[in-house]
Parts: C-alpha cells; structure tokens; sequence
C-alpha cells in the first residue's frame, strides 16, 4: 500500500525545469454531511489539483434513509453527486468518469433511464459498472465519479 501510495504522489507532483524539488498538488476536502449528528468516516470529495474525486454515492436523502425501489434510489444517488459537485463549483458536464455498482446487473436498464438525463448536452463521461454482493445500509446501487474541476 505504501509503494502505491508513492507511486499515486509521485505521479501527482510536477517539477520544474530547473530541477526545482516536487511541489505537492493542491488538495481540498468536503467534508461529509453528519446524518442524524454522526460524522461520516470519509469525506464526500477530494479535488487534488483540478481533479474532483467524489466518493461513491447511495440514494438515502438528508435524513439519511435510503427511498423504496430502484430507480427512486439511482435519482436520489444521481442528485446528492450533483449537491457535491455544486459545492465544488462545477456541475455534471465536468463529469468524465464514472463507475455504476449494482446490486442486481438486471437494474442496468432501469439505473440507464435515471442517468441519461443528467447529462443532456455534450459527450458523456466514461463509464464502468460492477454487480455485487451488498453495499452499504442495503443500497441498491452506489455511484462514484471524477471530475474536472478547476479553482
């Protein structure tokens, strides 16, 4: 973990011509909301440099209940990614990357018809999706995505 660790700093460091040492990139966090005044073990974003890291997302609400039924849970996912990108300063088109986990790939079809929309202009960000066995507080999916994001 350690050598990724510095291989990830090493490639996030820039130097300068005249063999100046390393700068390290800026790096900002957004903290995570409290729900029901439990502080949240991670923070909702990280923008090293200009790149947001948004943390992956599940559908519960502020009151951090998950809505019934999938596409209700992918919306609500799809617009707490957009309360973060807000706070960033940036909105989806910034998006260009995502990664869709599902905890039944026969949602694939229906997690589509919610995502679609949010980005109506413009390319679409790259985008992987995992089946698995469980996410957290029984969500049905859970959305993590990167984007662009300048100060």
């Amino acid at each position: 973990m350690k050598r990724f660790a510095a291989m990830a700093f090493a490639a996030l460091t820039v130097t300068s011509s005249a063999g100046a040492a390393p700068s390290r990139p800026s790096i900002e966090h957004f903290p995570s909301p409290s729900v029901n005044g439990q502080r949240l073990p991670f923070s909702s974003a990280v923008r090293v440099g200009d790149t947001l890291y948004l943390s992956g997302q599940i559908g519960d609400g502020a009151e951090g209940k998950l809505p019934d039924g999938f596409e209700a849970q992918a919306k609500q996912a799809m617009e707490n990614i957009g309360a973060i990108l807000k706070r960033a300063g940036v909105g989806y088109d910034r998006i260009f990357h995502c990664t869709a986990f599902l905890a039944d790939i026969k949602d694939w079809p229906a997690f589509n018809k919610v995502y679609f929309p949010y980005f109506p202009d413009g390319p679409l960000p790259a985008r992987s999706a995992v089946a698995v066995n469980g996410l957290a507080h029984g969500a049905l999916l859970e959305i993590e995505c990167q984007a662009y994001a300048p100060k």
